[in-house]
């Protein structure tokens, strides 16, 4: 791949000579004066800057203040400019916010009406997840929803379409390799081609997703390269069930899991649709979510829970190993150099999973913990248990004491309780901006209550609990 090809707003454009972790927000507004796109906060919270992308998989939103610009290769990116049809009639989504009076100061506006035009075409009808990505400080919400559901009943303009149809071949050839317009960066069609670079660039960076790494240029102002995109690595974007296993690439993004796992494990989905926003997820890879091994982040406590098999690529070497047992320390796995992490394996059945997540916000908030319980009940008797907490330690970690006192006793509240006080022999956690110490370790053991009510059927949601 000599270049980056893309639609922009319809029209072909070639981009090279520029550096590969440069992002779209900055290459739209500096390079090609398309300033409806804005820049808030610049890591992905506000969604000022949303865009919608089009290819082979169908139009999603994202973030373009960190998504760089080798991701859009081969694909159809319209921003603000382009949500308007070709002749200036306004999009249904715009000629509502007009209506319902839905912008005041209007900065956050093309954020908003990118994804509102986003959830038209694709036919989504739930507002309050679709913008949650969206910040609005001076309109308020509801004039912007009532602006979406009335948008909702009006057809996809034409001009919306177009996009669908991408003429990719006469675009650019796919390509895979070290590129020369963007020194540095790679691209690889496959594992194979991955594996190969990646041993012999062991220092590189990876990107997937990009929405932790993007923050890695925007916040703190870091070279990156050498770099490889991996969003071209479509085998390791497949999720394959074989007997009684589930099999995830690394490069299924948040979206593609939380569909595929909803009617196997609902709370696990519930936990994912608070990842982040529409926004984020639609960019988030499983993988990145694991090797980049922080000790809040939201799925590797369920994973664990689940007994994930993970599996690891060297070269032609592959390794596998629990996944509990990848994390090491704070920020350290038990990954070698040149190593990947190349998927997950997943039983397909664990109707006793339970995922609870403690932020101050419900959504697109960092969790202050989070608590998944995996828990075997035969004949009223605990016969097994798999307890994972994330934010109570340096690394997501097992509960084993916790998990000690429950298996072989009588499943009763009396014997949560006992779980719950040994909770203390299992963590230690830390104080920082988002909870204390006494409040993490009260919220655990709170925690194992809840999930014995649960699983009792009593009502333990806060959507489902009323005054």
């Amino acid at each position: 791949m000599s270049e980056i090809a893309f639609l922009l707003n319809g029209t072909p454009v070639r981009v090279a000579d520029d550096r590969p972790t440069r992002t779209l927000l900055d290459w739209l507004r500096e390079d090609r004066g398309l300033s409806g796109t804005k820049e808030g906060c610049n890591e992905g919270d506000c969604g000022a800057c949303t865009v919608m992308v089009t290819d082979d998989s169908g139009s999603r939103a994202l973030n373009a203040c960190i998504l760089f610009l080798p991701q859009l290769h081969r694909k159809a990116v319209r921003t603000i400019e382009g949500i308007a049809g070709p002749n200036g009639a306004l999009h249904p989504v715009q000629d509502e916010m007009i209506a319902h009076h839905g912008s005041q100061c209007g900065f956050c506006t093309p954020g908003f009406i990118v994804s509102m035009a986003v959830a038209h075409l694709n036919g989504s009808s739930d507002h309050d997840d679709n913008l949650a990505g969206n910040l609005c400080r001076c309109t308020g919400y509801a004039p912007i929803v009532r602006a979406a559901e009335a948008a909702a009943h009006r057809p996809v303009p034409d001009w919306m379409k177009a996009d669908q149809d991408l003429s990719l071949p006469r675009m650019s050839p796919e390509g895979s390799g070290e590129t020369s317009g963007l020194p540095g960066a790679f691209r690889p069609r496959d594992s194979d081609a991955l594996a190969a670079w990646y041993l012999a660039h062991p220092d590189a960076t990876l990107i997937a997703g990009a929405t932790d790494v993007g923050l890695w240029v925007t916040k703190g102002l870091r070279d990156l390269a050498p770099v490889a995109f991996l969003n071209g690595v479509t085998d390791l974007q497949q999720i394959e069930q074989s007997g009684d296993q589930l099999h995830i690439g690394a490069g299924v993004t948040i979206t593609d899991l939380l569909q595929a796992i909803g009617p196997l494990y609902p709370s696990f989905a519930g936990l994912l649709r608070r990842y982040g926003s529409v926004q984020v997820r639609n960019a988030a890879t499983i993988g990145g979510n694991i090797a980049n091994g922080s000790p809040i982040g939201d799925g590797p406590p369920a994973l664990i829970a689940l007994g994930a098999t993970l599996h690891l690529r060297r070269g032609d070497e592959m390794r596998r190993l629990p996944l509990e047992q990848f994390f090491l320390d704070y920020r350290k796995q038990d990954r070698e150099p040149g190593e990947f992490v190349a998927g997950i394996s997943l039983p397909v059945s664990a109707p006793a999973l339970r995922c609870y997540k403690i932020s101050k916000r419900f959504d697109q908030d960092i969790s202050a913990l989070c608590g998944c319980f995996n828990v075997t009940v035969d004949a009223g008797i605990v016969t097994a248990a798999r307890v994972a907490f994330g934010g109570m330690a340096g690394i997501p970690k097992r509960a084993s004491a916790t998990e000690a006192a429950l298996i072989g006793k009588p499943w009763t509240r009396a014997t949560a309780a006992a779980a719950a006080e040994a909770m203390a022999l299992d963590f230690s956690p830390l104080s920082d901006m988002r909870a204390s110490a006494l409040y993490r370790m009260t919220a655990a053991r709170n925690l194992v209550i809840r999930y014995f009510h649960d699983l009792e059927g009593l009502p333990v949601s806060v959507l489902e609990v009323g005054s």
